[in-house]
């Protein structure tokens, strides 16, 4: 497993995604991504799966200090009254006294990206997370997350894919020195069923999907992966024993598309930039 390293954190490059995934799903299939060797576990406030992750992770017998976990707070808990107690919630569900990365889950529109950084320090000063970090933010949001927060952002969460490679944001965020975070890498399936990335796993003995992966880690991101079948865990880590040359790397780029970005929901997306 190969790390991305951004002010002083030290992520897992290759991350275990619960989004959409009821809690027999987690518990089933956490077990096979712990043995895989999956040890970077991302789940959300809003995903409803907080608990089961929890006692899925416990249940393994996985050691605390092996784990990377990140969680994040929900737009309706940006207030004084409720940022802070939601995260204990959160903690609580997970059954850890801290967790190591905490993000704020989308910029939205009704409380200032100041006053939620200024919440997000104020967790980090109270040990409830190692390190923080925002998602969903475009360039001018980051920024200004990152000039107002007295912790280092170390990463910014979004959606990417060979469809929305993200370039603009990409090149920010390295002059920040914040790392991309990218979720939503198989674009919603579509990429396993490319046949211009089959092509370029064929060449490797490898799937479109580890195409998908390995293109993330291999320009520096965190990439993280999903399946709720035990059987294809195995398969979603396995892609640190190849590395595509650069007319492959070129290839998945040229698959860029302006309509390709597919999560965008009203009322909590920003203006993106692309």
């Amino acid at each position: 497993m190969q790390n991305v390293v951004a002010h002083g954190a030290t992520i897992p490059a290759l991350g275990f995604g619960v989004f959409r995934m009821s809690d027999a799903e987690v518990e089933r299939v956490i077990p096979a991504a712990l043995e895989a060797g999956f040890r970077h576990f991302d789940t959300a406030q809003i995903y409803q799966n907080e608990a089961a992750l929890g006692q899925a992770l416990r249940a393994a017998g996985a050691r605390r200090d092996e784990l990377f976990l990140t969680t994040k707070v929900w737009v309706d808990n940006y207030s004084a009254d409720r940022f802070a107690a939601s995260i204990d919630e959160s903690l609580n569900r997970l059954q850890v006294e801290q967790v190591d990365l905490l993000l704020l889950h989308w910029p939205a529109d009704k409380v200032p990206v100041a006053a939620q950084i200024e919440m997000l320090n104020a967790a980090q000063a109270a040990g409830k997370t190692r390190f923080v970090g925002v998602s969903n933010q475009n360039i001018a949001q980051m920024q200004e997350s990152v000039r107002r927060s007295q912790a280092p952002i170390v990463t910014n969460q979004v959606e990417m894919h060979p469809y929305l490679p993200q370039a603009a944001l990409v090149a920010a965020s390295r002059a920040s020195g914040v790392a991309i975070t990218a979720y939503y890498g198989m674009a919603d399936g579509a990429v396993p069923k490319d046949p211009a990335l089959q092509k370029i796993g064929a060449k490797y003995s490898k799937s479109a999907a580890q195409v998908a992966l390995r293109w993330l880690v291999q320009q520096g991101h965190v990439a993280l992966s999903k399946t709720a079948r035990p059987e294809r865990v195995k398969e979603n880590f396995a892609i640190f024993d190849f590395a595509l040359d650069d007319s492959d790397m070129a290839a998945i780029a040229s698959l860029a598309r302006p309509d390709g970005r597919i999560v965008s929901p009203a009322g909590l997306a920003p203006a993106w930039d692309a």
